[in-house]
């Protein structure tokens, strides 16, 4: 059965459409929101987000904590959870979220950073790598699966979800999509709740593995007041169980918590100001947000892990690691650009720096790894 969506949620039949037309008639069983959904999934650059990592690099394969692509599966079933609840597009914002990843370099933000570093310094000739900016350009471009066009050739709203972040200058060369950022305007709401979505996922989990890596504790856990909270009132009902157990009911307890109030407040927000299509949710105030309190007790957390669980020697270190990695495959590259492989080089004519960056940040933790020494046996 298909569910009845609000006025204001994207359909998937109102559409603006696809870089290139397409003939629908091999997915009559799927609509256009579902058909994005597929893509991605089938798509190279979101295997490899089971090899790039979160937070932990260079962590043995056997081990539990999240990659990329455990982070983007989580981020979709919360997603689901508040499209559904909020009868906006469930199909729309699982699509955003299994795709919202798709950019990232390997070896975190950490990544990221040395990348931008590379650019700069070795005076490559194109802008500075952004990870929101790489998956549109992954879906529009990179991706060679099919014949009459590049790219995954996604519809807008799928790709306009993807684009989280972006300068004006950059908007500026991206047409439509790059729009709202020079007009200030918003993305739809599915774009908007999968965005936090994203924010309650990586909060938890980084708390799950942070203790399971044993670089935070419990005992400082339960100074912060909404953890706290949920811990305490668990172990009150449970307290025959193991730590380790209510640990995890802690952790799911505390997202309970925090997409009930999301779809509380947003459905407050969005009763307040009535909109009445799409076209209204573009141009008024952001309608999904936390409410003060719970914004707060989240901030907290937020806080927390960065002092107690970015910042500790043990990430900062293994963090390191991978921008040497990355640092020296840039010049051997910019040395000898011959040295890319012979597909990198000739599927599309783009200038020889952005096909290094494109390589480079394509690259899963292991890649690297792997690429780094063979270079330096």
């Amino acid at each position: 059965m298909t569910s009845i969506l609000m006025p204001y949620a994207c359909k998937p039949e109102e559409s603006k459409g696809r870089l290139y037309p397409e003939n629908n008639q091999r997915s009559l069983n799927r609509n256009n929101f579902q058909r994005d959904r597929d893509r991605i999934i089938h798509s190279k650059a979101f295997r490899k987000l089971d090899s790039k990592t979160q937070v932990f690099i260079n962590i043995d394969s056997s081990s539990c904590f999240r990659t990329r692509l455990t982070h983007s599966l989580e981020v979709s079933q919360i997603a689901r959870t508040i499209a559904r609840s909020m009868s906006l597009s469930e199909d729309l914002s699982e699509a955003i979220a299994l795709a919202h990843d798709l950019g990232h370099a390997p070896f975190g933000h950490a990544g990221q950073e040395e990348i931008n570093l590379s650019i700069k310094n070795l005076n490559m000739n194109i802008g500075a790598f952004e990870h929101n900016l790489q998956g549109l350009r992954i879906v529009d471009v990179l991706e060679n699966r099919y014949i009459n066009f590049n790219g995954l050739n996604l519809c807008f709203e799928t790709r306009e979800g993807i684009l989280k972040h972006c300068s004006k200058q950059d908007a500026k060369k991206l047409g439509d999509i790059g729009a709202r950022f020079i007009d200030g305007t918003n993305p739809s709401l599915e774009a908007q709740l999968v965005d936090y979505a994203d924010e309650i996922a990586y909060n938890t989990h980084d708390i799950d593995d942070g203790l399971n890596y044993g670089l935070i504790e419990l005992k400082d856990l339960k100074d912060l007041y909404i953890f706290g909270k949920c811990f305490y009132d668990i172990k009150h009902l449970h307290c025959e169980f193991d730590e380790k157990i209510l640990i995890l009911e802690t952790i799911r307890s505390l997202i309970n918590v925090l997409v009930t109030d999301l779809i509380s407040n947003s459905t407050k927000i969005i009763k307040q100001i009535n909109p009445k299509n799409v076209y209204d949710v573009r141009v008024k105030c952001n309608m999904i947000r936390f409410s003060e309190p719970i914004e707060n007790y989240l901030n907290e957390i937020k806080s927390f892990l960065y002092l107690k669980l970015y910042r500790n020697d043990v990430v900062l270190d293994a963090a390191a690691r991978g921008r040497h990695i990355i640092k020296t495959l840039f010049e051997i590259y910019m040395n000898d650009p011959r040295l890319l492989p012979k597909e990198s080089l000739c599927r599309y004519s783009d200038h020889i720096h952005q096909q290094i960056v494109d390589y480079i940040s394509s690259m899963t933790d292991r890649d690297a790894i792997s690429c780094f020494k063979s270079f330096n046996r």
